[in-house]
């Protein structure tokens, strides 16, 4: 039996920014376009999050899961698996995957209730069905070069304009720019993720984006998801100057970019991982906060 603190290691904390950000982005698209209204922002908001959390830690528990019994993680280096390391039952690492995608599809109807977008729910569908087909499935597209697409369709575009589109009903360019933004952060923290297992990975027979692409261009592409997220809110900088507060996101993108150029493999790339993690985070409460202002 697992202890609950392997459970909560199991559910990767290092990811869950992926899930908070782009709803703090949304929220602040939202608020510029509406002003703050407390009772249409705040339970909107909060139920987004709840969403937003329960799909990230479903699809790890899923992915854990499912590459646990194909044997991938058997030699993995990163942190901890339920699954890989015997310390949880295969059945019932599923079920919490389902579980936890269960609980994010009943926040997602109630949002949609309140919204009265009843198309939202359709959205929704594809969203836990992503998440489980990750890397489930016979055919499960993350073995297929193709999770870096989902990340940025459903962690991105998806979590950030739904956020606001749910608040205001309406759609915004400066929501799609920070969604795009958003995207490339959440991508880069699959990217760094799958940069440290491209060895394991080879071996398993398991073709993700980074194996495709052979190491040298995976950390361009990291990089690239690093930096290309600040000139994308360019636009929105210039449309509304508060936001050239996300500059201070700067600092907190150097780290992890000059370690990665430089060659960390293996253990090395685990502190990225939560590195990025937090630039994701830190860029998206500073376009929460330049946006309000």
């Amino acid at each position: 039996m697992a202890s609950i603190s392997q459970w909560v290691q199991g559910s990767r904390p290092r990811t869950w920014p992926a899930a908070f950000a782009p709803v703090a982005a949304g929220t602040g698209a939202a608020i510029h376009q509406i002003g703050f209204e407390p009772g249409t922002v705040v339970p909107r908001a909060l139920l987004a999050l709840g969403v937003a959390l329960a799909l990230q830690i479903g699809v790890n528990y899923a992915n854990d899961y499912s590459d646990g019994i194909r044997g991938t993680d058997d030699d993995r280096v990163g942190p901890f698996r339920l699954t890989g390391s015997r310390a949880a039952r295969p059945e019932a690492v599923k079920r919490a995957a389902f579980v936890a995608l269960g609980i994010g599809g009943l926040l997602g109807v109630a949002l949609t209730a309140l919204a009265g977008a009843w198309w939202m729910l359709l959205v929704g569908v594809a969203a836990v069905l992503a998440a489980w087909f990750y890397t489930g499935g016979s055919r499960p597209y993350g073995y297929l070069g193709l999770g870096e697409v989902f990340v940025f369709v459903f962690f991105g575009l998806v979590a950030v304009l739904g956020t606001s589109y749910a608040i205001t009903l309406r759609w915004s360019w400066v929501a799609l720019a920070c969604a795009a933004a958003v995207g490339l952060l959440a991508v880069a923290v699959l990217v760094a993720n799958n940069l440290r297992d491209i060895p394991s990975d080879t071996e398993a027979g398991k073709h993700t984006l980074a194996v495709r692409l052979g190491d040298r261009r995976t950390r361009l592409l990291y990089a690239a998801c690093l930096v290309v997220p600040f000139v994308l809110l360019v636009p929105v900088a210039v449309h509304h100057w508060p936001v050239v507060l996300v500059l201070l996101a700067v600092p907190f993108a150097v780290a992890p970019v000059r370690a990665v150029l430089r060659g960390a493999a293996g253990r090395d790339l685990i502190p990225v991982l939560g590195a990025t993690g937090r630039v994701e985070l830190v860029l998206s409460v500073l376009v929460l906060a330049g946006l309000v202002l």
